[in-house]
């Protein structure tokens, strides 16, 4: 065997090896979110702490919005924050995730929310496959859809207000391409990241945290969008 194709087989090796922790740890954090979100909900005492019948309790705003401090912390933090410290912010995060997602088991049914799952991890899988198997520059694409988060953050934030159904689902709706297309642009982004020579390990295995994190939120986002359109809500 040649020195290029061993160097070519052992890059190829380290690079699947980095995808397959990206994966791995994505998929940790979400089932960590869904074990955590499924015992609350079985438990009365635990979710009525969360939310009652006049909406959200203290803890259960503080379980909705503190999410947002995890993301910018590790997302801006990154560089200064050591490993370990990431990966427990982020496990910590989908633990919290868990809580703020748990009031789904009581506006949908149990078997229409298992059947949105499976069909978002169908798509998620679908996109994933396009973005790396793609030999298209999804950059342009991919800041398209990223003005179209802004937007749908933006209009998410007004119907706070507003809540309107007809534009919650409209945004439901948009939300699914947008996270579709979004899932397909982070993946060859990753695959390109596999493919950086330079840059040094330590930084490397870092996004590769930040990545598992993006590849969550692309997820989860798309699985609510889903289930506000498709689920079978309760009587």
């Amino acid at each position: 065997m040649s020195t290029g194709t061993f160097n070519e087989t052992n890059i190829a090796s380290i690079n699947k090896t980095f995808l397959s922790r990206v994966f791995g740890w994505m998929s940790f954090g979400l089932v960590i979110t869904a074990i955590i979100s499924f015992l609350i909900a079985d438990v009365p005492g635990l979710l009525s702490m969360i939310v009652t019948e006049n909406g959200l309790t203290l803890l259960g705003y503080l379980a909705m919005f503190s999410p947002i401090i995890f993301v910018l912390l590790m997302s801006f933090g990154y560089k200064k924050l050591p490993y370990a410290v990431l990966l427990l912010l982020f496990i910590v995060y989908a633990a919290i995730m868990g809580v703020s997602l748990s009031f789904i088991f009581l506006v949908y049914t149990a078997e229409s929310i298992y059947i949105i799952f499976v069909t978002a991890a169908l798509m998620f899988g679908t996109m994933s496959i396009i973005g790396y198997v793609t030999k298209t520059d999804l950059s342009n694409i991919g800041n398209v859809f990223m003005m179209g988060l802004i937007g749908l953050i933006l209009a998410g934030l007004i119907n706070l207000f507003l809540k309107n159904l007809a534009l919650s689902y409209v945004i439901s709706m948009v939300s699914v391409i947008v996270f579709c297309g979004l899932t397909a642009f982070d993946i060859q982004k990753l695959k390109q990241l596999t493919e950086e020579t330079s840059m040094e390990p330590s930084l490397k295995n870092k996004l590769g945290i930040l990545g598992a994190l993006t590849l969550y939120l692309d997820f989860i986002n798309l699985f609510m969008s889903l289930l506000n359109l498709f689920g079978k809500r309760r009587d």
